[in-house]
């Protein structure tokens, strides 16, 4: 469950960020307009999911769960800014394109998520992981997403020119829409494979499985929905526990 192939399969197909779980969908929308952008962006998110991931579950121990979210919030905002001043230093032009998205990183969606559901819980190698699988698979998300739009949208992937000279650019792909078009095309695309792939009796459950709901079966000790519950039955247990125990005392 916590070996390095199960991290990076469960990071890059069967809980990819963007095509199952759909989240980080403000950077996902907003930069990918090309397909450098979207593998920078995805890139750099990996980077600071992975050492956020590794030094969360270092402290794991230390950190009192309940100023976690905060702590999780400093330790991400670190490796951010870390971040953001290689890029301004070294690919000036990259951190011209992600503007505004790179200090959003702080309070992505994924990396509070997996901060929360996996690496507070679990020891720094899986951890680490984790983090690397999640963040390949957002990367290569983004960069499907932008390669999409900017072979549609400019006739180019990766600034080469690609299509012939007759195309004419359909440009309300590199505009704000065209993100949504592109997602929903290639959300579709997926789900249509793992439909004729269950039609034909192929075990398709590495696509785009998600939650299927069974807790009590569930191998992912990192499934968020799990954790939660487990946390919701511990409560009532104790409650009951304390209700039974007053009960007696009135008695």
């Amino acid at each position: 469950m916590n070996s390095v192939k199960e991290r990076l399969v469960n990071g890059i197909v069967k809980e990819n960020p963007t095509f199952v779980l759909m989240l980080g969908m403000c950077p996902t929308l907003a930069v990918t307009t090309s397909a450098i952008n979207g593998l920078g962006m995805g890139l750099t998110t990996m980077v600071v999911l992975a050492l956020s991931n590794v030094f969360i579950s270092l402290l794991r121990n230390i950190i009192p769960d309940k100023v976690r979210i905060p702590a999780f919030i400093v330790i991400i905002a670190s490796f951010v800014t870390v971040v953001e001043l290689l890029l301004q230093g070294f690919i000036p032009f990259l951190y011209d394109a992600l503007g505004i998205y790179i200090p959003l990183i702080v309070v992505n969606c994924i990396i509070l998520g997996r901060a929360e559901a996996y690496a507070y819980k679990n020891p720094v190698l899986p951890s680490l992981f984790d983090g690397i699988g999640m963040g390949l698979g957002f990367s290569v998300a983004l960069t499907c997403i932008g390669a999409v739009r900017e072979l549609l949208g400019a006739g180019e992937i990766f600034g080469l020119h690609v299509m012939p000279d007759s195309f004419v650019p359909v440009s309300i792909f590199i505009m704000a829409p065209g993100a949504f078009f592109v997602l929903a095309l290639l959300t579709a695309i997926q789900n249509k494979v793992k439909i004729n792939g269950e039609k034909k009796g192929k075990d398709m459950s590495k696509i785009q499985s998600g939650c299927n709901s069974d807790c009590m079966n569930c191998s992912d000790s990192g499934c968020t929905r799990r954790l939660y519950d487990e946390k919701a039955e511990k409560k009532n247990i104790e409650t009951a526990a304390k209700d039974t125990k007053e009960g007696k005392n009135n008695g």
